[in-house]
């Protein structure tokens, strides 16, 4: 059996309560920590929280030589640990269909999402989220500035009044599961000043969603990109068209100023 569960968004606590009676049921656990980060907590922590061994797997381990995994998950009760939703924005389904190929049964354990969380704490409507994107550093794509992609997927969604979710990218070191100095985390003012260049527009930046400390603040792509909102994980969201709600909500819980909301105004 392969069970995959979603760790949320912050910490070892961030678990569901279904995600935690699954883990204490595995004879095995897996997990990685590339597609994203629990930065409240350490993979030791966890391990301890949760009262069993984690064997952390870098990409390579997953999605091209998965076999320990699957051959764990013939004769045991296995967990695979992702932060957040373990299908959203991952590969992950391919090491379902891998499992199911051979048999395995396997089960979906859902956890917080950051796209849940952005809605959320934004109080942008979720159903009017349009196709989200990542953001990636200059060099990661051998370009300069923002990848023609990404800002075609942002117009395409606001030429249909839609939100954008911006993932911002994660670059981690070399040792899976552990800390680094070689660890990268796009911020929220960095992103700004990228997507800035293509237009000023409203921006709300969404800084360690399900932690205790959430900072959420909108305003110009300019003046975000101005600002700092502390550690990491941060997500940029580039609004559509607002309905009434959502406008007030941006204005009340996230500080944008009134006039710049105004021009966003269904």
């Amino acid at each position: 059996m392969l069970t995959f569960v979603g760790l949320g968004l912050y910490d070892e606590r961030s678990i569901t309560v279904e995600g935690r009676e699954a883990l204490a049921r595995a004879d095995r656990a897996f997990a990685e920590f590339y597609t994203s980060r629990l930065v409240g907590t350490t993979v030791a922590d966890l391990e301890a929280y949760h009262g069993i061994d984690i064997e952390v797997r870098d990409r390579a381990g997953v999605e091209q030589h998965p076999e320990a995994i699957l051959d764990a998950a013939q004769e045991e009760a296995v967990v695979f640990l992702t932060a957040g939703d373990t299908m959203i924005s991952t590969t992950h389904v391919d090491l379902r269909m891998r499992a199911h190929d051979r048999g395995i049964d396997t089960r979906v354990v859902h956890g917080v999402t950051a796209q849940s969380a952005a809605s959320g704490l934004t109080g942008l409507q979720n159903y009017r989220f349009g196709k989200a994107v990542t953001l990636p550093f200059p060099y990661a794509h051998g370009g300069d500035g923002v990848p023609p992609s990404v800002i075609e997927s942002i117009e395409a969604n606001r030429e249909r009044g839609l939100h954008t979710l911006v993932y911002l990218d994660i670059k981690v070191g070399d040792v899976p599961g552990k800390q680094s100095e070689g660890d990268e985390f796009m911020t929220g003012d960095v992103a700004a000043g990228l997507l800035r260049e293509w237009e000023d527009a409203l921006g709300v930046v969404v800084a360690r969603a399900g932690s205790p400390d959430p900072v959420v603040a909108a305003d110009r792509l300019s003046a975000l990109s101005s600002e700092e909102f502390g550690g990491p994980l941060h997500l940029l969201v580039i609004p559509g068209t607002l309905h009434h709600l959502e406008a007030d909500a941006l204005r009340d819980l996230c500080g944008a100023p009134p006039d710049v909301v105004e021009e966003s105004l269904a």
